[in-house]
């Protein structure tokens, strides 16, 4: 044989993906932004023999002749003159799979497409090809240097500050044999201690990835798109200690180990964390839900949807899918999930069915709604999911709302109900109600509760859940506008120094050590626990554009500017009033900064922050499901909305 390529799995290691070609004529892609030598890459067009030249690199040292092998997934042979070298790279691995062999099509015009062959249920590994210019790439460009198709960039006026974060953005880039995959979570010079902080976090990346494809750049949402597809679990397993079917992991980081069998050579790894790492050993149960908003984010911004019609996206989708509408021994068609697996990552008391959960998991299920492909083999999950769509926008409409006449409801509840007309239906003791809460909410305005459970109401007000319930139209449009009246009535309590509270109030005395365990990082007012997390700006940017309030985006940036370049772009502030730059943030946080870039390019492209959040879907409110007897159809939404026909006058 000619051409042949040789793949090495393991369900155990990270491992890699060998391919070889004809001759030393072909060649990887272009060099790493961060060289240890200058060097020009040169761009070529298509060989007669089928396979397309990517790049060639020529070395400008002089001193060593010898093979070079350095970590960055690169490997360089000595060619025929002396002084040009192959440059071959690793390509992505799904190193979960069991060992089997891959196959390029050798009849198409170029390898589009490797199909992993073999093995039980092993999924297809699809690496696109990758389309360049003919430019001159200078080591100091970094990301975003070729002005090909994939970096029609928006040309605009920047501020002095924005410039900063753009660099800051731009130097957080991870590559992954040469290719931009994704941000670290923070890029501290000074920290000495970066636990897991040098990862890629998928929920993380997602506000890099917008600022990346609102400003034209879409390759590296693409590649972290794909390569995070490569590290999802795909195996059934009864392990308690090992990922279940369709979980994607909540980061992963690069790294490079020795090559079998070569000395001195490296090869560069994606190293997943499931949550066996993390502080807790908690499962993320948001990064699947993340990983398909992103999805659909990225067709809709760029236009390209081949992507999302891709096998292997089509059964990642599929995958996690099937993870969240798995059928247990629950009642309710929220997600029931454990404390810490999502943004709130340790012990807070909001297991069971957190609104943030909910709310992400009624978005994915829309943009999976969006994108699925109905066939034979799906139509059944299409079923279910639109049956799931349907009765978790009751539940929560109905049931997770308050405002001042949802709480003197509560009030006067009585308990003990036994029957499908209870009023009470989960039995909601009235002494719940927290004495903050009666004169802290506003007469215009509401919200949706953080969590609900038998006996059990968590008042306090979680700002992520509501916001993305307001991008989902997870809330109807009047609960919609009345959780951004809540949060302009009380901006002194949300927004203050900083925008925005991570959740309202704080715990504290007895109730924090009891919840928490006795925290030391999320003390009142702190963290997790009332801190204010400068991330959340974007999502709310995206919240008050949906519902024509654009202002309250511009105070809270405005807010904002003012201190995050001066205080380093930390990852959250404490005290009530968000004074402080919180004790143990970390500083040059990814988020914080993408966040702001985000919210920025949000307000100047109106047009594009339209594609990313979804309107009522009346579909939805016909096909409702609820649980509510014959005689009590009347408080059916599917009732209410053939009563009501305007998005305004639903109840629910």
């Amino acid at each position: 044989m000619h051409t042949c390529s040789s793949l090495g799995i393991s369900t155990m290691k990270p491992c890699r993906i060998l391919t070889g070609f004809k001759s030393s004529s072909m060649f990887g892609t272009i060099a790493s932004p961060k060289p240890k030598y200058k060097r020009i890459s040169r761009l070529s067009k298509l060989e007669p023999n089928g396979c397309k030249i990517i790049g060639s690199v020529q070395v400008l040292d002089n001193l060593n002749r010898r093979c070079f092998s350095f970590s960055n997934g690169y490997r360089l042979y000595k060619g025929s003159s002396g002084r040009n070298r192959c440059l071959i790279a690793n390509v992505a691995s799904d190193f979960r799979n069991q060992s089997t062999s891959a196959e390029p099509h050798v009849k198409q015009k170029n390898f589009d497409t490797i199909y992993i062959q073999g093995g039980f249920k092993v999924k297809p590994l699809l690496i696109g090809s990758i389309e360049t210019g003919h430019d001159i790439v200078k080591e100091d460009e970094g990301l975003g240097s070729l002005k090909g198709s994939n970096y029609s960039r928006v040309e605009r006026e920047v501020s002095m500050i924005e410039k900063e974060a753009w660099s800051l953005l731009r130097d957080s880039v991870v590559y992954y044999c040469g290719h931009p995959v994704g941000t670290v979570a923070a890029n501290d010079p000074a920290d000495t201690q970066p636990l897991n902080y040098d990862q890629v976090f998928v929920r993380d990346f997602v506000p890099s990835a917008l600022a990346f494809l609102l400003n034209g750049e879409e390759e590296i949402v693409k590649n972290f798109l794909l390569h995070t597809l490569q590290l999802q679990s795909w195996e059934k397993t009864v392990d308690c200690y090992s990922p279940g079917q369709g979980l994607m992991p909540a980061s992963f980081k690069v790294r490079s180990q020795p090559l079998d069998g070569s000395d001195g050579a490296f090869e560069e790894v994606l190293d997943p964390d499931f949550g066996e790492s993390a502080i807790g050993r908690v499962a993320p149960v948001d990064s699947g839900l993340w990983w398909i908003i992103l999805l659909r984010a990225y067709g809709k911004i760029t236009g390209d949807y081949t992507l999302q019609e891709r096998v292997d996206v089509q059964t990642g989708i599929r995958l996690i899918l099937n993870l969240c509408l798995t059928n247990g021994f629950d009642m309710f068609p929220t997600l029931l999930v454990s404390d810490g697996s999502c943004m709130i990552d340790r012990r807070m008391g909001i297991h069971g069915h957190p609104l943030e959960i909910q709310a992400l998991f009624y978005s994915a299920l829309r943009c999976s709604r969006e994108m699925l492909i109905v066939n034979e083999s799906t139509k059944n999950l299409v079923v279910a999911l639109n049956n799931r769509l349907s009765a978790l926008s009751f539940h929560i409409r109905e049931y997770y709302w308050v405002d001042k006449n949802k709480i003197n409801e509560i009030y006067r509840y009585k308990t003990e109900e036994y029957s499908t007309d209870a009023v009470n239906k989960f039995n909601i003791y009235p002494e719940q109600i927290p004495s903050w809460l009666v004169d802290w909410i506003p007469e215009e305005g509401g919200y949706l509760i953080g969590n609900l459970q038998p006996a059990h109401m968590d008042f306090r007000f979680f700002t992520l859940g509501n916001l993305w319930s307001v991008v989902s139209s997870l809330g109807t449009p009047k609960q919609n506008e009345g959780i951004l009246n809540l949060i302009e009535a009380k901006w002194d309590d949300l927004v203050a120094n900083m925008p925005l509270k991570i959740c309202f109030p704080a715990m504290e005395y007895e109730e924090w050590r009891i919840v928490t365990g006795s925290d030391p990082k999320n003390t009142p007012w702190s963290y997790h626990n009332g801190g204010s997390w400068p991330t959340l700006l974007w999502q709310f940017t995206l919240a008050c554009m949906k519902m024509g309030r654009p202002e309250l985006a511009r105070n809270a940036i405005a807010v904002a500017e003012k201190k995050l370049a001066v205080d380093r772009w930390p990852e959250y502030y404490d005290m009530r009033s968000a004074r402080l730059v919180g004790k143990q943030s970390r500083l040059f946080q990814t988020w914080t900064i993408a966040g702001f870039l985000t919210s920025k390019l949000l307000l100047e492209n109106p047009e594009k922050a339209s594609l990313l959040f979804w309107e009522e879907d009346y579909e939805i409110l016909q096909n409702c499901v609820c649980a509510l007897g014959k005689a009590n159809r009347n408080k059916c939404s599917r009732h209410r909305h053939r009563q009501h026909p305007k998005p305004n006058n639903l109840n629910h």
